[in-house]
């Protein structure tokens, strides 16, 4: 099989593509025939060398769509489309970025789908990410207002849409203004241009502030994210798209306004429940969600596909075909 191997961190260009044996399926693990896989940002800081647990050589992939190819328990049938994310996936064991990946049974779940596997390759982190913070993170609730900071992130457009069929109003950021029309065609009531300071500009339009916030940039405008928050609102950082995982400095009293809840949500927080996941398929399939899946590549591309990824040009989600 082809495997895309990651040696040690580096630019986009580290990864060598090498032919290894497919591996072989013990007790409690499947053997996945991967079809297609999400691109992630914690990947690529993995990539670069910022996830100091990761040990080298590695195949990296969070995440991957694909068909079971062996399953010594019997539980599963060859053939059988699955899903698989997290759970140490490409960090303290070879991901998704191959032809074939041995996985734990416990974060393999099945679905059925007629969707292609670059529309299947996009779901499983990005649903999960945007479910877990929208609903179990943030509480959305009908009639809230939504400030989505990275709006046009593949986090950003889907939960966007999400928080339109909660009946949330929505108000995203970007930076780049050539990309505002992107944010207005995916359903936003309000876009605003992220210059890193927003809350003058966010109680220009909701004095108080608004309900909820959801910051994909990171560390680096969470505090201006907080005071866009109004009393008794809630913040949660997902993303960190800056790339920066600490707050020199950090005084709680300081940073975080009177009243205003901050929590975190990340991909261990919980696993996805087949049963909702293959609700969402269902919405997809019947034209109720849009993916936004910004360009498709293929494995022997992976380098390519880490630089586009890395340039910050996607308005949406990275496929990977294998």
């Amino acid at each position: 099989m082809k495997a895309a191997v990651l040696k040690n961190s580096g630019d986009a260009n580290a990864f060598q593509l090498e032919e290894r044996p497919i591996p072989q399926a013990s007790e409690d693990t499947i053997l996945i025939k991967v079809k297609a896989f999400g691109l992630n940002r914690s990947e690529l800081m993995t990539r670069k060398g910022y996830s100091p647990n990761v040990k080298f050589p590695r195949v990296l992939g969070i995440e991957c769509v694909g068909e079971v190819e062996s399953d010594p328990s019997g539980d599963y049938q060859k053939g059988q489309k699955v899903a698989a994310l997290m759970g140490g996936m490409g960090r303290d064991f070879d991901g998704s970025y191959a032809e074939y990946t041995v996985l734990p049974k416990s974060i393999v779940f099945p679905f059925e789908s007629q969707l292609s596997w670059d529309q299947l390759g996009a779901i499983p982190e990005m649903y999960q990410t945007v479910y877990g913070s929208l609903s179990l993170a943030l509480n959305c609730q009908k009639g809230d207002n939504l400030l989505i900071r990275g709006g046009t992130s593949s986090i950003g457009m889907l939960a966007t849409q999400l928080a339109k069929s909660m009946g949330v109003q929505v108000i995203a950021t970007t930076r780049n203004p050539d990309k505002a029309s992107l944010l207005m065609n995916n359903g936003v009531s309000y876009c605003l241009i992220d210059d890193g300071e927003l809350a003058s500009k966010v109680k220009a339009i909701f004095p108080d502030g608004v309900d909820k916030v959801l910051e994909l940039v990171g560390t680096v405008t969470l505090k201006d994210s907080l005071h866009c928050a109004k009393p008794g609102g809630t913040v949660c950082m997902t993303g960190m798209l800056a790339e920066q995982w600490e707050i020199p400095n950090f005084a709680p009293m300081d940073f975080i306004p009177p009243l205003v809840s901050l929590t975190i949500y990340n991909s261990g927080a919980a696993n996805i429940i087949p049963a909702i996941f293959q609700d969402f398929i269902h919405t997809v399939e019947a034209g109720q969600i849009h993916l936004n899946v910004s360009k498709v590549f293929h494995l022997d591309e992976i380098a390519k596909a880490h630089a586009y990824m890395e340039s910050n040009q996607a308005g949406g989600k990275l496929v990977v075909l294998t």
